[in-house]
């Protein structure tokens, strides 16, 4: 289903430019964004400060120049040999009944080790290592530390990842192919800017992925204008800044705001951080994406004294509200949940969890 309302360019902002309405989910998305930013303030001084200290170099930065110094920060770290996934995986993707974290899929109910690699026919068989920003768009090298980076590699369902395939993210017009209880589809995009084919994740986990790439684009600064001479051309623009097309700046961008930082993702990445000793600066710093690309890309960031976009732009227009049915529904954290219940999936003491 292709995201209404707003979105955001890729340029400075220009409210001549922009429509007249936000979506709920926009809305929604901002305000309790901010409820979530004033938690933060609440963590214990030492994280707190070890987090501002970790960015501090940033500080002062904004727009392009602010990426660009967040690379310098995050783009060194440890990297793994692609056997060591498996096991961190274990760590950085386990949900709480102890099974595999499967985004691309809501019947699986993997178990590590047992369940890995090997052979499958149908959704549910097994689950590998996906690389969500696909190695392809690099020409598959393995000897760079992206193809290890977990911050972008995810267990998930053999069969659902083979149907994406090296298809770029997107919103689909009407699904072709789809995974169960159409949690994950395929089809033609919905997206003004390009007609091709994409692959459109659950609505629950398109911050999770949006988040993923902003921090690609970051990490691997100095790569990405190459990387578009080869598939990632469909979403890259060839550049170190902005770095994606429009169509897929303004998509990603509508994506993290719709769908907030959630536990899951402040959990995973510290489980990340313990184990290659980097950090994504978008999920520390919720909504940092505008600094960089969209609204608040004159406002110099502060590492110890953030200020979250939600509190510096506000809701600046009307809110057109559906009725009936086709409204959305949101858990307290302010993550979207789909519309057509998938089973298997809850939001529980603010995660998501599987039956």
């Amino acid at each position: 289903m292709a995201a209404k309302g707003r979105r955001f360019s890729p340029k400075l902002h220009d409210s001549s430019r922009m429509d007249n309405y936000i979506t709920p989910a926009t809305a929604l998305g901002r305000l309790l964004r901010r409820a979530l930013c004033a938690v933060a303030l609440c963590l214990p001084c030492s994280l707190w400060a070890q987090q501002a200290t970790y960015y501090a170099s940033a500080t002062g930065e904004k727009g392009a120049a602010l990426k660009t110094a967040l690379a310098h920060i995050v783009s060194d770290h440890t990297v793994r040999s692609y056997a060591n996934l498996w096991v961190d995986f274990r760590e950085t993707d386990c949900r709480p009944d102890g099974k595999v974290w499967d985004m691309y899929s809501c019947i699986t109910n993997f178990t590590f080790g047992d369940d890995q690699a090997g052979n499958f026919k149908a959704e549910g068989d097994k689950y590998n290592r996906e690389h969500s920003f696909p190695k392809s768009w690099w020409g598959g090298s393995s000897g760079i530390p992206a193809y290890t980076d977990l911050f972008h590699l995810y267990p998930t369902d053999g069969y659902v990842n083979g149907m994406r395939g090296n298809l770029p993210f997107g919103e689909v017009k009407s699904a072709t192919k789809q995974s169960a209880k159409g949690f994950s589809k395929v089809g033609p995009s919905a997206i003004a800017g390009y007609g091709g084919t994409v692959f459109e994740p659950a609505d629950e986990y398109k911050g999770d992925f949006a988040r993923t790439y902003f921090y690609m684009a970051t990490a691997y600064e100095s790569s990405f204008a190459g990387w578009a001479e080869s598939e990632g051309g469909i979403m890259l623009a060839g550049n170190a800044w902005p770095g994606f097309k429009a169509w897929a700046l303004d998509m990603l961008l509508q994506w993290a705001e719709d769908d907030p930082v959630s536990d899951k993702e402040r959990d995973r990445n510290e489980a990340v951080y313990g184990i290659q000793h980097n950090r994504n600066p978008y999920i520390d710093y919720p909504g940092l994406e505008q600094y960089v690309w969209g609204e608040c890309q004159n406002v110099p960031f502060d590492a110890a004294e953030y200020k979250d976009p939600a509190t510096i732009v506000g809701i600046d227009g009307p809110v057109a509200v559906p009725s009936g049915a086709d409204a959305p529904v949101y858990d307290l954290q302010g993550r979207r949940i789909r519309r057509q219940h998938h089973a298997g999936i809850r939001i529980e003491n603010g995660k998501k969890v599987t039956d």
